[in-house]
């Protein structure tokens, strides 16, 4: 599992602005920044260097800051292969809350899914999927 730092922002003008520099003023680096939104909020999930520092500094800067923990699955970049993990997860009665997914390299991309229950890392591994790790992901 990695450590993504989840947090929630009001949909106005200048709030990422905000949260980007009180990151990058408690000298964090990002390494991958994801934004979802409704008409009145957003959340930014965000892969960075000490998420549970960052999240208790943006906590105490007036955000409302979480650490969550996230299953990251190399799977083939060709037609099918997000397909196939998720007929795994479908088949294994997996519960995805959320997920997204980028590439990492000519050859694969990298899922990012928060799943319901336990163990979730050992029984893609044992389907034959290929789970990622913080440092794959900082690597890109």
């Amino acid at each position: 599992m990695i450590s993504q730092l989840t947090v929630f922002l009001q949909n106005e003008k200048g709030t990422l602005s905000r949260l980007t520099r009180q990151i990058a003023d408690d000298g964090v680096n990002m390494h991958a920044l994801f934004l979802a939104d409704t008409q009145d909020f957003g959340i930014a999930r965000i892969f960075c260097d000490e998420p549970e520092k960052v999240a208790k500094r943006l906590t105490e800067a007036g955000f409302r800051a979480a650490v969550t923990q996230v299953n990251a699955v190399y799977v083939p970049n060709r037609p099918g292969g997000l397909a196939e993990l998720l007929e795994f997860c479908d088949r294994a009665g997996l519960n995805i809350e959320y997920g997204y997914c980028f590439k990492a390299g000519d050859d694969e991309a990298i899922d990012v899914f928060k799943i319901d229950g336990e163990d979730i890392d050992s029984a893609l591994e044992d389907a034959g999927f290929r789970i990622a790790k913080p440092e794959d992901i900082y690597a890109l």
